[in-house]
């Protein structure tokens, strides 16, 4: 009987190990579906062109490193993203804020400019004709002016206001962007617009570049719990903040993180914050008019408290910027001493530059290949290259990209973010 029984027990062996492989094989590919669906990237694709223009894939898992390679064709790369740029400025900042916009233009993207109300009316309404008279931005009708301008204090929560404003119009303008970025005038780009275009179009749509952290430290008693008051809410000329001699303690109904005021955020995450079918938004924004440095805590505070969002972010604001060690208010002011550790940085956008400074001219050479008051090049300039002219005075297909050099720079950079190290390790810690 004994002998019988082992028997039959290894008869049984063979099949039941089968079926439990088959079973494992059938739990990991329902995971794999359900962690892509509830923000959790597996697989994420990048495209580069090597230099015999051939597209090359690679399979970029975001919680390993590449793992394959594999040649394509073009018909099987993915739609472009559009993006929704908020570029603001204050007096004096009209020229180079046209500066930036011609750098950072492209017929797929929306924007909206801003001068603020310190600003004089002149320089206001030169921006204003420059926009509606330039030949592309009417064709095109992708460039926005705030034409009533907002009173704006830096520290204060009125830059906060003045972002969802333009974040509102972008979504009332256009529903087919994807991703919302805010820069100033005194930033600009270090790639083209097809070198950015190109790359994200392999990321998921979801995704928040969003420096951030929760260690507030000293920003705890020299921001959190200090009351401050901005005269623009309320006031039609310009002055700094002012203090509240009481102090407040810190909330315990959400959770404060704080970081670079500059990011790329979603178009669902930007829904969230204007629509607010939670109430988290408000009640944050709220909080954050008495807090001074506001731009910095309000929407990392609104991301990392929200179930639906705090996964999808990316601890990195996509900007190569100096700063002391401690850092203090402002950063460094970027000269031709900075160039090539922005260049190595691979971040896509540098910040801050002084009007008109010499490495604007050398970033606009080398690495934009822009002309002095012209567009950057790009897949959808099809003018006549040979006799001087601006090329992107004919538009051809918008979708047409020609990433250049500064794709890969920007590969590498979002490759590392996505690493096992990085991505998930970081997100709202």
């Amino acid at each position: 009987m004994h002998f019988r029984l082992a028997n039959m027990e290894r008869k049984w062996i063979f099949p039941l190990a089968t079926a439990s492989l088959v079973s494992l094989f059938l739990v990991l590919v329902a995971t794999l579906f359900s962690a892509s669906n509830n923000g959790v990237y597996p697989v994420l694709s990048f495209f580069r062109f090597n230099g015999g223009g051939n597209a090359v894939a690679k399979a970029v898992f975001v919680e390993s490193k590449i793992s394959s390679a594999a040649t394509t064709s073009m018909a099987a790369l993915p739609p472009p993203p559009r993006l929704a740029y908020l570029i603001s400025g204050s007096r004096g900042d009209g020229e180079r804020l046209v500066r930036t916009l011609q750098a950072l233009y492209h017929p797929l993207n929306q924007y909206v400019v801003h001068l603020d109300l310190e600003s004089s009316p002149r320089e206001r309404v030169d921006l204003a004709v420059y926009v509606k008279t330039d030949p592309i931005f009417a064709k095109v009708g992708n460039v926005h002016m705030i034409t009533k301008a907002n009173l704006v204090t830096y520290r204060g929560p009125t830059m906060v206001a003045n972002t969802l404003h333009a974040a509102a119009i972008l979504l009332k303008k256009s529903q087919e962007w994807d991703w919302f970025i805010n820069l100033s005038a005194s930033d600009y780009p270090l790639v083209s617009q097809d070198d950015l275009l190109h790359t994200f179009s392999y990321l998921p749509r979801d995704l928040n570049f969003i420096e951030h952290t929760s260690n507030i430290g000293w920003k705890e008693h020299q921001r959190a719990r200090p009351i401050i008051i901005d005269p623009g809410l309320y006031m039609s000329k310009k002055s700094d903040v002012f203090w509240v001699t009481q102090k407040r303690g810190v909330p315990t109904s959400f959770k404060l993180f704080t970081g670079s005021a500059w990011m790329a955020l979603s178009r669902a995450f930007i829904e969230f914050c204007i629509w607010g079918w939670d109430n988290l938004p408000r009640t944050v924004l709220m909080y954050y008019a008495n807090f001074i440095s506001s731009p910095e805590g309000y929407f990392h505070t609104v991301i990392c408290n929200a179930r639906e969002f705090q996964n999808t972010t990316v601890n990195h604001d996509m900007h190569y910027i100096s700063w002391d060690t401690p850092p203090k208010q402002h950063p460094h002011s970027l000269g031709l001493k900075d160039f090539e550790k922005m260049n190595e940085s691979s971040a896509p956008f540098a910040r801050k530059f002084d009007r008109m400074d010499p490495v604007l001219d050398k970033i606009d050479k080398e690495l934009l290949g822009r002309k002095n008051g012209s567009f950057v090049p790009g897949g959808w300039c099809i003018g006549n290259r040979d006799d001087g002219s601006d090329p992107c005075s004919v538009m051809g297909d918008k979708t047409v990209l020609k990433p250049g050099p500064g794709a890969k720079r920007l590969e590498k950079l979002i490759v590392a973010l996505l690493s096992k190290e990085n991505f998930r390790n970081k997100q709202c810690k």
